[in-house]
């Protein structure tokens, strides 16, 4: 009785699986979910006998009404770890600007800043949602992800961070990095902490371990102490970086005269927690963060810009290239970044 469940569901409701249409289609799984939702890459031929097997067993691939006419439901998903965050915010922002002006609908899955329904997630829910392809930020993929959507035959693109087998859009984190650290040295600073990003969940970022590579070989090279008792790290809010300064500067001994911070919210409350504590910024604290967030501007906060709202603009059109027939429109591109000097930086007390 499970199983006919199982079947049942997976065929939309009439108890007839996709693994029955490939099967009595002499075809993989892969190419019926092409055929079906008129993805590319299907031969005429192919897609017609296919589609005359699945209307002979009954198969339906949709449960949505308006996606039943041509097997799309015009709805892309977008798997985001964090909502609140402003990364991702104005990601979905850029995601949606796209989607609205191609008449495409939205899907979001939060994971909430846990792992732990990552697997219901992928094995349920964005089948049973029949989603046209997918936009995932900042996040890495498991082995197992990336082969459930190989089998379910999606556009997939990541924003935000390299991952490996996929087509990403984001800034050269490295590079990023390096420039901010190396406006603080340009400036007369060696005494420099960094405050970088750091997660307890199992999302498996990959952004903080290379902007804490790019700090110190950047340092290295510039025959700079890095000094473990600088080394502060933060969950990228602003809460996190008001903690951090609080750890840093309750230690005995010399206190840095800089500090770069892996984003700009941490940044933000560095320079917050500076100023109840009576250390002033830029006078006995550079800060530089990383984003350009909304409120850099406002707080004089120099930082490495991004538009991740622009990334996921760009990584959407390539999806819906894609998937109007496009070939190559998913690819991965490097997205610019650039050093904004504002009023929180300047050379150290002398």
């Amino acid at each position: 009785m499970a199983r006919s469940t199982e079947r049942s569901q997976r065929g939309g409701h009439s108890g007839v699986s996709i693994e029955d249409v490939a099967a009595a289609a002499g075809v993989s799984t892969a190419t019926v979910s092409r055929a079906v939702r008129g993805l590319p890459r299907v031969s005429p031929a192919t897609r017609e006998k296919i589609l005359e097997v699945a209307s002979a067993l009954g198969y339906v691939a949709s449960s949505s009404a308006s996606g039943l006419a041509t097997g799309r439901t015009r709805t892309i998903g977008v798997l985001a770890p964090f909502v609140s965050r402003w990364f991702f915010s104005k990601a979905i922002e850029g995601a949606d600007r796209e989607l609205h002006a191609r008449q495409y609908n939205l899907s979001l899955f939060n994971l909430g800043g846990h792992g732990s329904n990552r697997e219901r997630l992928f094995s349920k829910t964005m089948v049973y949602k029949q989603i046209d392809a997918l936009l995932v930020l900042c996040m890495a993929l498991t082995h197992d992800e990336l082969e459930h959507l190989q089998k379910i035959d999606i556009p997939l693109i990541v924003v935000g961070g390299h991952v490996e087998e996929c087509a990403y859009i984001g800034i050269d984190d490295y590079a990023a990095s390096s420039t901010a650290v190396r406006h603080l040295i340009d400036l007369g600073h060696r005494d420099i902490a960094l405050l970088h990003g750091d997660d307890e969940t199992d999302l498996n970022f990959d952004v903080p371990r290379v902007r804490i590579l790019a700090f110190k070989e950047v340092m290295a090279a510039a025959q700079l102490p890095i000094r473990p008792e600088w080394d502060e790290w933060g969950d990228f809010t602003v809460r996190s970086g008001q903690e951090a300064f609080r750890r840093l500067w309750a230690r005995p001994g010399l206190k840095p005269t800089a500090i770069f911070c892996a984003s700009d919210e941490m940044a933000m409350g560095v320079i917050f927690e500076a100023a109840r504590a009576g250390v002033r910024v830029p006078g006995d604290l550079s800060v530089v963060g990383i984003d350009d967030h909304d409120f850099a501007g406002p707080m004089g906060l120099t930082t490495v810009g991004q538009r991740p709202d622009e990334q996921a603009e760009l990584a959407t059109k390539m999806l819906l290239d894609e998937l109007s027939g496009i070939p190559g429109a998913v690819r991965s591109a490097v997205a610019p970044h650039q050093l904004i000097v504002r009023s929180t930086t300047a050379p150290p007390p002398s």
